[in-house]
């Protein structure tokens, strides 16, 4: 329990050197102790590795010789709807308990927040009394699952407030003011240990969203030009594997040219450095050339060394460039992105960049087999090492495999040995769990046909019939288009989204993920 009166026993952070919860004292050379309900509100930021908006989070509380570490974190975002909150609580509470079992370390209790700014008219303290029922259904949830909850706090507006304080008059109404950022001891030791807060993920996820702006538009037309020439290559097997050539080739020189290019200080003014460095044309050729999958698993072998950098940064400038009725497009460099930057030790990038990929196609397997391994803490080294195996510059291979080949397992399957797993993620081909043990096999023809139909429906849809001139559809089209998604999932740090790979009819020319 945290002490009000700052005088009861520690709270050791664990984190903060990035090792297991459960290793012992020995392994540690240096601890950080939070004893009160402040500290605990200033470290949640530290913890997470961003300042947290609309959320509910869970940290999850180890008990080494009476001394409690912090182990795994899990975040929501605050459903909109009252009626949704207890089962988000739930899921919240069993995601993390289950996570932690997973790896061999149920906790023995919670710290719970809920994190929210004032509306129109409100102040901290009605933020405060209106999600009191939000925090007592995460601790009724953590309770249902005998792992009590310490204490809950709720942030807003530069204050805190503590649900679980029992002496009356202790903790002020209008709530306590949090510390100046940077200024606490366990600010100087993230700082110590080069641990970054990098602001709230509103923040982040405006490195990987369409262009809103006047520019928007030539990139559109850009992409609509790019499309009525490359997509009918791209469809003829006899100029396929030339496109992939050329589309490697570009990205390769526009990745030298973001290493070669000054620094700035500033993510935003990194970015607008970046889309100085990339013109419409050349994001329109890349964007559209990546949608073939062979292309994409060539150029994810970028993942390593000092190319990794300049080829994230690629990722995310081409995520930008996905504008208008090419939303969609954005699934395949915001998978990348989302690799690179797993594969560097980003999680969090990593985690929301794939999430993106996923709202923006929600049927992209190679994005939900690395989201899946991701949350689940499996080593990206599985999939570096199958990567390693074909670099950008090799030939690239069938987008089709014989029906008579086996099958391979799928990333989700063999956790306790993921080398399988990474080859069902670096190439995309049958993978993902099959209803009754069955999986997919497709023939030669029948891949084709699909490629060819599903390349025109994406280079055909979306375009009223006054507008700029393209090619006339060669089929059906699929009706509407998938909105982006706000709602969050969890695990241990964050939880993969459930759900079998959707067998239904690709939307780009590489018949796979």
């Amino acid at each position: 329990m945290t002490n009000h009166s700052e005088t009861a026993g520690p709270f050791g952070n664990d984190d903060i050197s990035g090792h297991d919860p459960s290793a012992g004292p020995a392994d540690h050379a240096a601890q950080v102790t939070l004893r009160t309900p402040a500290e605990l509100a200033d470290a949640l930021p530290y913890l997470l590795g961003y300042r947290p908006e609309d959320s509910m989070v869970l940290l999850a509380l180890h008990d080494r010789a009476g001394r409690g570490r912090f182990g795994g974190r899990a975040r929501l975002g605050i459903p909109a709807n009252e009626e949704d909150w207890e089962a988000a609580a739930r899921q919240l509470a069993r995601g993390l308990v289950t996570g932690s079992e997973r790896r061999g370390a149920r906790p023995e209790g919670m710290v719970a927040y809920v994190c929210q700014e004032p509306g129109p008219g409100e102040s901290g303290r009605d933020v405060k009394q209106r999600l009191t029922r939000l925090a007592q259904l995460m601790r009724t949830e953590c309770g249902s699952l005998d792992v009590p909850v310490v204490e809950a706090l709720c942030v807003s507006d530069g204050r805190f407030w503590s649900y679980c304080c029992p002496v009356t008059g202790c903790c002020p109404e209008e709530g306590s003011p949090m510390g100046l950022p940077g200024t606490s001891v366990l600010a100087a030791a993230a700082t110590y240990a080069g641990l970054q807060v990098r602001g709230t993920l509103k923040e982040l996820r405006a490195r990987l969203q369409p262009w809103e702006s006047t520019a928007a538009l030539d990139q559109e037309i850009a992409l609509d030009a790019a499309g009525m020439s490359l997509v009918p290559r791209i469809l003829d097997e006899a100029t396929r594997r030339q496109v992939a050539e050329e589309t490697l080739a570009l990205a390769e020189r526009i990745i030298h040219r973001l290493a070669a290019a000054a620094p700035v200080s500033g993510t935003h003014p990194a970015d607008v450095r970046d889309d100085g460095l990339l013109g419409a044309d050349e994001a329109a050729a890349l964007i559209l050339g990546l949608q073939d999958r062979t292309t994409r698993d060539r150029a994810a072998a970028w993942m390593e060394g000092d190319v990794a950098g300049p080829a994230l940064r690629l990722w995310r400038a081409l995520a930008r460039r996905c504008v208008g009725p090419y939303s969609e497009h954005a699934a395949a460099p915001l998978t990348l992105a989302g690799w690179v930057a797993w594969s560097t030790g980003d999680e969090l990038e990593a985690r929301e960049a794939l999430a993106m990929a996923l709202a923006a196609d929600p049927d992209y397997l190679f994005a939900r087999l690395l989201h899946q391994a991701c949350n689940e803490g499996l080593d990206p080294e599985a999939v570096r090492r199958c990567l390693r195996t074909q670099s950008p510059s090799d030939p690239p291979e069938r987008t089709t495999r014989r029906t008579d080949q086996p099958p391979q397992q799928p990333l989700a399957e063999p956790a306790q040995d993921p080398a399988p797993a990474a080859g069902a993620a670096a190439d995309g081909r049958d993978s993902g769990p099959r209803p009754g043990g069955q999986r997919r096999r497709r023939s030669r023809s029948t891949a084709r046909d699909d490629d060819r139909h599903t390349a025109r429906t994406k280079a055909d849809r979306r375009r009223p019939a006054d507008s700029r001139p393209r090619s006339a559809p060669a089929g059906p089209t699929r009706p509407g288009t998938r909105g982006a998604s706000t709602t969050r999932a969890i695990s241990p740090d964050d939880t993969a989204p459930g759900g079998a790979p959707s067998d239904g009819v690709r939307t780009r020319p590489e018949g796979g993920a």
